[in-house]
């Protein structure tokens, strides 16, 4: 079995994520989030917020609305650009984006060829020349442009100008928002804008567990500077630090991720410059991570379009609008990252166990309290360890079935540290504390239980 297949079956098994509408027959590329897979969201969600945005002065945090009027996306230049190519096998009718067809093409030949940014034309030409057929053996039809955004309608009457977009980018909610920071907040530059939320974009292409889905959830946030007092390329590996930064502080190794500069034909449309940081996958380095130049384009363009001045006033007068960095974070992309990354096999005493060795910060539980058998003494002792320790996050308790096969529950939730309560604990005031990743068990005072745990977390 693939390592995907077996991150995918323990985060079912395991209430981490499932697949969305399944007793329906599910829905490609869409997914749930269980109670563990929600709890390692938010775990890193937070971690997020607080370097980049409670930690600093300089950063402001909004929510914005999903749905917002349809005349930002065409000022963005999402109406008329925002895409991919598609190709359909003209067999069965299925879809396939042309760029990763003939991606995956060149990959199975050795060629680890990159074709992103070029037009639907000169994919076509690419499939012609290799006779490239569908993953099923069909040919293709004529590749052509598709919009990624999801249309909708709004108001009760259906017709022209009831056309509206769900967000394929949760960057534009900022820019919007510009004037309205200035304006009630009064910041300084150099300074930045933030939020997290959903995005939709209509993918065509099947996604790799939630590598790639039809909703997302994204973190990212714009720093505006003046260009004539701030050097961009600085402010940008400035960013790309504290990326790196992020990326050791949730536990994956800086090892396992690298830096890919895009090149002229693959930029988008409002980027100078961008990298991503990629993660070296089972099926090879993709995007985990990406950080934009966006110049002006945006307030720019909104500027035009809305006829609002987006504008930033120096004390003397002086008038600027302002560049952007933009460094954005794909979260549920990022879940399936931490489980792959975290997830292990081991033989112990001839028996395999699966352990997901996250690092403490994000496990969606803490702590495991362990009553060794069901008897009201220690299930009461138990229970009252368990609200003492509830100040270090969520800690389980569980007090059925044996005390082995909860340990192995536990691993495979992730847990780091389990506590065994049993008839010694009456009498000595001391508990086991078993290691997730070494399972060695030592004994400590109840008393100072907390205190001993509280350390493993820092």
């Amino acid at each position: 079995m693939e390592l995907i297949e077996k991150v995918v079956d323990v985060s079912k098994r395991r209430g981490f994520i499932f697949p969305s509408s399944e007793i329906y027959g599910g829905m490609a590329n869409t997914y749930d989030f269980g109670p563990y897979g929600t709890a390692l969201k938010e775990n890193i969600r937070r971690i997020w917020w607080n370097k980049f945005v409670n930690s600093r002065e300089d950063i402001f945090g909004i929510d914005s609305s999903i749905i917002v009027n349809p005349k930002v996306w065409e000022a963005s230049g999402h109406v008329a650009q925002f895409g991919d190519v598609m190709v359909e096998d003209i067999i069965n009718g299925k879809r396939y984006r042309a760029d990763h067809l003939i991606e995956d093409y060149f990959q199975q030949k050795g060629k680890d060829t990159k074709v992103d940014g070029k037009t639907a034309s000169e994919l076509q030409e690419i499939i012609i020349k290799e006779n490239i057929k569908s993953p099923d053996g069909n040919e293709l039809n004529k590749a052509r442009k598709f919009n990624l955004l999801f249309k909708t309608e709004i108001g009760i009457i259906e017709g022209e100008g009831s056309t509206a977009y769900l967000r394929g980018e949760i960057a534009q909610g900022l820019f919007i928002n510009f004037k309205n920071i200035l304006d009630s907040i009064h910041p300084k530059l150099p300074f930045g804008m933030a939020q997290t939320g959903k995005a939709f974009r209509n993918e065509i292409t099947k996604g790799q567990f939630t590598f790639r889905t039809l909703e997302f959830d994204l973190m990212e946030f714009e720093y505006f500077f003046d260009p004539s007092k701030d050097d961009w390329n600085k402010l940008f590996e400035y960013w790309q630090s504290l990326m790196l930064e992020f990326v050791k502080e949730i536990g994956i190794s800086k090892e396992k991720v690298k830096w890919r500069a895009h090149s002229k034909e693959e930029l988008s449309h409002y980027s100078d410059r961008t990298e991503d940081l990629e993660y070296e996958f089972p099926w090879g380095f993709k995007e985990m991570f990406g950080i934009a130049y966006r110049t002006d384009f945006d307030l720019k363009n909104h500027q035009e379009h809305s006829g609002v001045s987006q504008e930033y006033t120096y004390p003397d007068g002086k008038k600027i609008i302002p560049h952007v960095i933009e460094p954005t974070f794909g979260l549920s992309r990022l879940v399936t990252i931490v489980l792959m990354d975290a997830y292990c096999e081991e033989e112990v005493n001839g028996e395999k166990r699966i352990v997901l060795k996250f690092d403490p910060k994000i496990a969606p539980v803490k702590v495991a309290v362990l009553p060794l058998i069901k008897k009201e003494e220690l299930t009461t002792l138990a229970r009252q360890i368990q609200m003492e320790l509830k100040t270090l996050g969520a800690i389980a308790y569980e007090e059925t079935s044996a005390i082995g096969r909860r340990y192995r529950k536990q691993d495979e939730i992730g847990t780091p540290y389990c506590v065994t309560v049993d008839f010694d604990s009456l009498d000595d005031k001391k508990v086991t504390v078993r290691d997730r990743d070494t399972m060695k068990q030592e004994r400590i005072e109840i008393s100072k239980l907390t205190e001993y745990l509280t350390t493993k977390f820092v």
